[in-house]
């Protein structure tokens, strides 16, 4: 990484800390993902994000800043990105995925809090992360309790807003996410100072639209019998998704698709034809939990699909381009985000749907059910998912997970196991 010490000096960060951070990185990055055989050349640009990850897009959003502009971190896929960027902001995703930033979470948040709350909280108070430090206001969401309480001890160092979403899918809970969309886009014109008007909406639903279907078209490219690139590499570039500017996101992700795509049209693969196929459902992965992708696909396995906020759940489903008002708009995007089936909801049948739907898709031949540790709602519902895949004759295992390192080879014993029944 070029030297950044004096940008990461004014944004006031612990660079002592910072620079044992930066330490760690390379190395762990070189035995997950350049170790790899035969990867796409377009993956180059995802090898340069992450070796320039404090450096380069800081340095971007800093910039933004200077000219006036502001930038809001977010934590979860149902903020809607369109109004950010609508308004001249740009959105940055903040979730913490590093086991680093967890003890720093452990001084103001209990133990038995899920890793990637306890990170983020981390990342920003123990002054790690330039993301954290950049951003001019956090957007919280109600979509646990852990968090909504961790919004709380955040909003004493940073300003924080939070949106109240609904825990069910009626009528009314969309119309109230709509209501709730309404008073978020008042909150982001009152801080960028600048009106959205339903021009710019529809031009920024077009662009988040245009990195879903980018996102699609990368995830996508695994359904085929041969695999063209490995699922830590899909994983990798999902998660950059989330704070990289998003027009060249899209340009090098679909850049990236024509490569492996002319890989599938020849035939050439990065894992052997009999490679049992591997969904992984459940928490989220934020950059960098590598972990059990890494596992998996060191273990004889590929991972196809991801149903996960870091996967199906963020890039499937559009927002209706063709409303021209901004009531019209607003109504677009609280249909598209109810969509997202998280496991917050009650009922949440159509996540067992979707985890049955792609199971078919990609073909695979089991399925790993995870969630982090401490991470209830999806520990919970995993009876049902578990229940519905063996109904449907799909093998499926449960894994309960963090952040360290301490469970690894545990994890890879019981994977392993798991593979080998499915040969």
């Amino acid at each position: 990484m070029a030297d950044y010490r004096q940008m990461w000096t004014s944004l006031g960060m612990d660079l002592e800390n910072h620079d044992k951070l930066c330490e760690v990185l390379p190395e762990v990055y070189t035995n997950v993902y350049l170790s790899q055989d035969n990867r796409p050349e377009g993956m180059d640009y995802f090898n340069f994000v992450v070796a320039e990850i404090h450096g380069v897009r800081p340095a971007e959003l800093i910039e933004h800043q200077k000219k006036g502009g502001k930038v809001f971190g977010t934590f979860c896929i149902f903020v809607p990105d369109e109004i950010i960027f609508a308004a001249g902001g740009i959105a940055t995703g903040l979730c913490g995925g590093s086991q680093f930033w967890v003890p720093g979470g452990e001084k103001v948040l209990p133990a038995n809090t899920c890793p990637l709350i306890k990170a983020s909280v981390g990342a920003r108070l123990d002054k790690t992360c330039p993301f954290f430090r950049i951003a001019d206001i956090y957007v919280g969401e109600t979509t646990c309790d852990g968090k909504k309480k961790a919004w709380e001890i955040l909003a004493e160092d940073v300003p924080v807003y939070v949106m109240d979403l609904p825990q069910m899918k009626r009528a009314k809970d969309i119309a109230a996410w709509e209501d709730e969309i309404k008073l978020f886009l008042a909150k982001v014109e009152e801080t960028t100072g600048n009106k959205v008007t339903p021009e710019a909406l529809g031009e920024k639903i077009k662009l988040i639209n245009a990195k879903r279907k980018a996102l699609a078209r990368l995830h996508g490219a695994r359904k085929n019998a041969t695999l063209p690139i490995s699922g830590k590499d899909v994983l990798l570039a999902t998660q950059v998704s989330f704070y990289d500017d998003p027009t060249r996101f899209i340009e090098q992700t679909n850049s990236l698709c024509d490569e492996i795509e002319g890989r599938v049209a020849k035939g050439e693969g990065v894992f052997p034809a009999d490679t049992p196929r591997i969904m992984i459902t459940g928490s989220p992965m934020a950059i960098p939990n590598w972990k059990l992708h890494h596992i998996v696909e060191t273990s004889g396995a590929a991972v196809v699909v991801e149903e996960m906020c870091t996967g199906s759940r963020y890039y499937e489903n559009l927002v209706d381009e063709t409303q021209t008002t901004l009531d019209g708009q607003i109504r677009a995007l609280a249909e598209r985000y109810m969509k997202i089936n998280c496991a917050c909801f009650s009922p949440n049948t159509n996540r067992i749907t979707d985890i049955i739907r792609l199971a078919k898709e990609y073909k695979v031949d089991g399925v790993l059910d995870t969630n982090l540790k401490f991470c209830s709602l999806y520990a919970t519902e995993s009876y049902n998912v578990e229940k519905a895949l063996k109904e449907a004759g799909i093998p499926v295992m449960h894994l309960e997970t963090d952040y360290s390192e301490q469970d690894a080879e545990q994890l890879r014993t019981r994977i392993e196991a798991f593979l080998e029944m499915l040969r």
